[in-house]
């Protein structure tokens, strides 16, 4: 890609990005109308548009005079909606993923449109394959320009008068005037595109039907808006295998020049449980029954030797590898995740409550009883091992892991037979009392493990969900330091990862934001709970998306985009904070 076409869609602050999505991959949408980020065909593949992270590769539609910029996504949906105020107009760019996603085709949508005067929009499209560093070859017949880059084959329509430039990127200038929309179809696949073009006419009203049936209509929350978009990000997010990938993007760091820049585009057994638990909240819809079928097979197949996270088509992640690209400010590239190498407790747990939310909303059969069993027996026989825990960090006996695993029992038991139930309970009792003699800090609360008696905000979970009663006095003790010791200016943090302030050594964690308002809500100290959740929500900037961590300090947002179970645990907390306002 020319030095040119770089300098026109340079870096941007995440909270700027807007995500579309079609569940099988995604594009990242900056500012200036350019599509920095795609993996084809599927999340954790290479990329066909890396600009995000210096690469080559990059879909722009941006108006040719001055701007500010703005956007909003259409209701239900991931339809987003770039607009422009420019010197002389207005003019918006309706962009999406035809949706629900083929897993081998992206159907790429983008319609133009002046609202009140004629508008000159610059187009560029560069597909590179394998992050950039594939050429692409070009014809053009009849106005439809066809392509190929690496493996990935291309049709183009809506850029008949284009100009093909020597590195394989293509441009042109549109004259777009007002009552008289522009579509751009762009069609990218890892097959040979065969078949009539795609027709904007009908794609895209299938598509705003298929996102009407998707996502259902949330009301009477806390924040209807921010909670339907958060279930169009996690159905965006999920495959036809039912996978839930973390996050669409990788290497985006949570502090510069940390080294903490990871890969994202995997299933992580316990976000996916955390997202069908919240959407369990609401009821039986959809993403429940897809994370109840991702989770059980791979319980199924892997039983006590169960990955932390694995490939939407269940493969495990590939090792961690860096690429020769710039990186996103601050950060080298890396692919890949040590993770599918680690073991966690505490998806055991996860697993089991996912289990019992949907038994209660009468969502399993016999093969998720099998799960249910694979899983109990796969806790007793590895309950006494060290884990990563839900940090990813050293192995060690984390008092999270196991008090989670306690949580899954009691709530499975309580959905099952009596003889079942009073087996399973037993076993939760003796994972509470194993972690009560190690990990109880001498002042109450539940402390990290047995050598670290620090505070994690984590262990606020193990009330929530069960593993001891709301009024235990190691629950309340708990909270009480975490609100102490881990929260500033309304921010939660997961935990003290060495001596200085709070923020320095990294940013807040949304995640905890919203697990603090339903603990919070839990004790019955329901403004606490508000301020928490709102405070939360508002780190997102005007797509209103989340990523892991934020900069309190510096208002912004830190790490991959968007974060899954940041948005699963703000559906959850808008449904259940709202019991206060509605009883």
């Amino acid at each position: 890609m020319s030095a040119a076409l770089l300098e026109l869609c340079p870096p941007q602050v995440l909270r700027q990005y807007a995500l579309i999505a079609d569940g099988e991959r995604g594009i990242v949408v900056g500012p200036r109308g350019d599509f920095c980020w795609m993996c084809l065909p599927r999340w954790d593949s290479p990329a066909v548009f890396s600009s995000l992270l210096g690469g080559a590769g990059v879909y722009a539609v941006t108006p040719e005079q001055r701007y500010v910029w703005g956007g909003h996504y259409e209701e239900r949906s991931l339809i987003w909606r770039s607009r422009w105020v420019t010197t002389d107009g207005i003019v918006e760019c309706r962009e999406a993923l035809a949706f629900p996603g083929d897993t081998h085709t992206a159907v790429v949508l983008r319609r133009i449109r002046a609202l009140d005067k004629p508008v000159r929009m610059r187009v560029a499209l560069d597909v590179r394959a394998d992050f950039g560093t594939t050429m692409t070859k070009l014809s053009c017949a009849d106005g439809l320009w066809t392509g190929r880059s690496g493996p990935h084959r291309f049709r183009w329509a809506g850029g008949a008068e284009a100009r093909a430039d020597d590195d394989g990127s293509l441009r042109t200038v549109l004259d777009v005037v007002p009552g008289r929309d522009h579509d751009l179809v762009l069609e990218l696949s890892d097959h040979e595109l065969s078949g009539d073009p795609v027709d904007a006419a009908e794609a895209w009203p299938t598509t705003e039907s298929a996102w009407r049936h998707a996502v259902p209509e949330l009301t009477g929350t806390m924040a209807d808006v921010d909670t339907q978009l958060a279930y169009a990000v996690l159905r965006g997010l999920t495959s036809s295998s039912g996978g839930m990938v973390a996050a669409a993007t990788m290497s985006l760091p949570e502090r510069a020049k940390e080294g903490r820049n990871y890969d994202y585009r995997y299933c992580w057994i316990r976000d996916q449980c955390y997202a069908g638990q919240a959407i369990a909240v609401a009821g039986a819809h959809p993403l429940l029954d897809d994370a109840v079928r991702f989770v059980t097979e791979r319980v199924l197949a892997d039983g006590p030797d169960l990955r932390p996270a694995y490939c939407v088509d269940a493969g495990p992640p590939p090792a961690e590898q860096e690429l020769s690209l710039p990186g996103y400010p601050g950060a080298a590239v890396k692919t890949g995740n040590w993770v599918g190498e680690q073991f966690q407790l505490d998806s055991f747990g996860e697993a089991l409550l996912l289990l019992a939310a949907a038994a209660r909303l009468d969502r399993l059969d016999s093969t998720h009883w099998g799960a249910v069993h694979t899983l109990v027996d796969a806790i007793e026989k590895r309950c006494g091992d060290v884990d990563a825990g839900i940090w990813e960090l050293d192995d060690r006996r984390w008092a999270h892991s196991r008090l989670m695993c306690a949580a899954g029992l009691r709530r499975i038991a309580g959905v099952a037979s009596l003889r079942e139930g009073a087996r399973w309970l037993q076993l939760a009792d003796k994972l509470v009392a194993d972690v009560s003699t190690d990990c109880l800090h001498h002042d109450g609360r539940w402390q990290r493990a047995p050598d670290d008696p620090g505070v994690d905000a984590a262990l606020l979970l193990p009330g929530l969900r069960g593993a001891v009663p709301a009024d235990d006095a190691r629950t309340v003790a708990t909270l009480a330091a975490v609100r102490r010791e881990l929260t500033q200016d309304g921010f939660v943090y997961r935990y003290r990862p060495d001596q200085r302030d709070l923020g320095q050594a990294e940013g807040a964690f949304l995640l905890c934001n919203f697990v603090m308002a339903l603990a919070d809500h839990q004790q019955g100290n329901e403004l606490a709970a508000l301020q928490w959740f709102e405070r939360g929500r508002t780190a997102c900037g005007p797509p209103g998306l989340l990523t892991e961590e934020y900069d309190v300090g510096q208002r912004q947002l830190r790490g991959n985009l968007p974060q899954a179970f940041a948005h699963a645990l703000l559906f959850e907390s808008a449904h259940v904070l709202s019991e206060d306002f509605t009883a």
